[in-house]
């Protein structure tokens, strides 16, 4: 249950009846009000604003109309206090019983419990990764890795249908650039001296094993073809080995994609998706030949003043309109790009989610007036920009890898730090704000480090199920959960906290499905962590509170019913971030 819905519902019904009795005017009763959680415990559970938002059209005082929402409120018995606060707020206290039904409920469905079916099985794509096929993927990749995986994640748990897409840049000069780096490598595995890579191709140890591929695949062979005839062999093998590289060390974060799209297939299929995207745009009067204002401030080399074919994008929101080809008449990155999103709005997805790298802000704008374009409004795309990483150890940055050539790789962290903290840390911030990951803090066993923080709350719960099961088989805290526990000895304002905490969760999930912002949930299950170690510390101070008393059986049952419900709330939240819930820390 959420509790604020379930809140929110309950306010709802009273509006509702007091517009039924003509005192609030007709279609008022919901208009944009909210319940939240308060900010001060010490001013109750929740407050909703209500009477202050609807007391313009109702032509009454604030404080009158919350009295009478109030007075209606009472009545219903959920709370055991309700206080008018300011100009107009409601504070509300939920009763110790609502508190104790809420906790019964979570502990007979821990895994399912806020999950929902609010996407409807509406289909979503969200694209993430994408790096280009030409080297490792680097830390930044990492970041934008796991926050789309955990993104993904999150949406299937509120009920979306989700496809994770990663969209292969495989047309282009950058691969053209690539399969040159390659014979290169492949005439040095024939025992020819290469000297040293020359400026501009990709100088990476990681091309030396494609090299050798070549040579023992073609021998001798590829240096007798022109170079029109070599170059698309040592590209599509190139590609095709960096990009299981790739999916390697994806698949070491636990990252698999659903689809590979490969941006080639828009030009080298049957039609010409990205000529047929032009034509389309065109019989709409939205591409016109002109010329471009030039941009502001220092000009980049790659600047023409021409005429060019040009997109409308101004006309979808962007700031200037944008070039479809290059003066050599093949199509521009965004001409792609918009062919692209034109076929996954073809195959079904109205919502297009996509995760890109701290260079790519300058993207949104005209990817944005884009899809509004092709889909003729009727389609929405988020786009997640993930801001830099910066690697350090003990507050020093950290040195490049020579694998790479000049960066440090995703593998290179996860090899040493593992999957775990590699994925709870990157989540551990804001996706627009950088990150700092120092390898020495990330490793600590301490409160300022959160993924052990939170790991080990989740430990030290399931070793106190190990040990009441030594105590006595009755507290065997899976065969409590068919019995009926009496749970009204749960008093302690530390226990009745961490079920408060635990009844945010499905609101907080809601939330973070629908801002597609996973970071809400890693800093919710480090807040629930310190509500458990809490109550875990007063029962150091205080005997009476510790979870097993062999001589108050009751109590102990409930204080595992409640242990147990907290285990799997955290459980199940891990799993949206796909990090392993531990059950014993070694």
């Amino acid at each position: 249950m959420d509790v604020n819905k379930f809140i929110r519902t309950k306010i709802s019904d009273i509006a509702t009846k007091l517009e039924a009795e003509n005192l609030l005017p007709a279609g008022t009763a919901q208009m944009g009000w909210t319940v939240e959680a308060t900010r001060d415990p010490a001013h109750g559970d929740l407050a909703t604003n209500i009477a202050l938002v609807l007391a313009k059209p109702a032509k009454e005082k604030p404080r009158d109309l919350a009295q009478r929402i109030v007075g209606a409120l009472s009545e219903s018995g959920i709370a055991e206090k309700i206080e008018i606060a300011g100009p107009g707020f409601i504070n509300l206290t939920l009763s110790a019983q609502f508190w104790l039904d809420l906790l019964e409920q979570i502990a007979r469905n821990t895994g399912g419990f806020g999950r929902s079916s609010e996407g409807e099985g509406q289909a979503v794509n969200v694209e993430f990764v994408s790096a280009n096929p030409t080297g490792p993927l680097h830390v930044g990749h990492c970041r934008g890795a796991i926050f789309g995986d955990s993104l993904a994640r999150l949406l299937e748990f509120v009920g979306y249908d989700v496809t994770r897409e990663y969209y292969i840049n495989d047309a282009g000069s950058q691969v053209d650039v690539l399969a040159q780096s390659a014979f290169l490598r492949y005439r040095e595995a024939l025992g020819e001296d290469i000297g040293e890579i020359g400026e501009g191709l990709y100088p990476g140890d990681y091309l030396i094993k494609v090299g050798e591929a070549l040579a023992e695949e073609f021998g001798n062979k590829l240096l007798e073809m022109p170079d029109s005839q070599w170059l698309p062999i040592v590209r599509d093998k190139a590609i095709e080995m960096n990009m299981a590289d790739i999916r390697d060390d994806l698949a070491a974060l636990n990252i698999h994609h659903d689809n590979f799209f490969s941006e080639r297939s828009l030009i080298d299929g049957k039609v010409d998706k990205v000529a047929d995207t032009i034509n389309w745009l065109q019989e709409r009067d939205l591409v016109y030949e002109g010329r471009l204002p030039p941009p502001k401030g220092q000009l980049p080399d790659d600047w023409e003043d021409r005429e060019q074919t040009l997109f409308r994008s101004t006309r979808f929101g962007d700031d200037v309109d944008r070039a479809l080809k290059k003066s050599d008449g093949s199509y521009t990155y965004f001409a792609s790009d918009m062919a692209y999103h034109k076929d996954k709005f073809e195959r079904g997805f109205k919502t297009m989610i996509n995760v890109l790298g701290a260079d790519h802000g300058g993207y949104v704008k005209r990817m944005k007036a884009a899809v509004g374009a092709l889909t003729e409004e009727s389609a929405e795309l988020d786009i997640k920009i993930c801001q830099l990483v910066n690697l350090l150890r003990d507050g020093e940055p950290v040195k490049m890898s020579k694998r790479s050539g000049n960066i440090v790789t995703l593998r290179d962290v996860v090899d040493e730090v593992g999957r775990d903290v590699v994925r709870f840390m990157m989540l551990y911030r804001r996706n627009d704000a950088p990150l700092d990951f120092d390898f020495s803090q990330v490793l600590e066993q301490s409160k300022d480090n959160p993924v052990f923080y939170v790991q080990y709350a989740h430990a030290r719960s399931h070793s106190v199920f190990r040990n009441a099961k030594t105590v006595s088989p009755e507290f065997d805290v899976e065969k409590l959960l068919v019995q009926d526990v009496d749970l009204s000895g749960l008093t302690d304002p530390a226990e009745i906290s961490v079920i408060k905490k635990l009844g945010q969760f499905p609101g907080m999930i809601a939330a973070a499905a629908s801002f597609h912002e996973p970071h809400r949930l890693a800093f919710y299950l480090y807040e629930l962590a310190g509500e458990f170690h809490a109550l875990w510390n007063r029962g150091k101070e205080l005997p009476q509170l510790r979870f097993i008393r062999e001589e108050d059986r009751p109590l102990t049952k409930a204080r595992l019913i409640l242990l147990w419900s907290f285990a799997g709330v955290l459980a199940s939240g891990l799993n949206i971030l796909g990090v392993k819930a531990i059950e014993e820390m070694r």
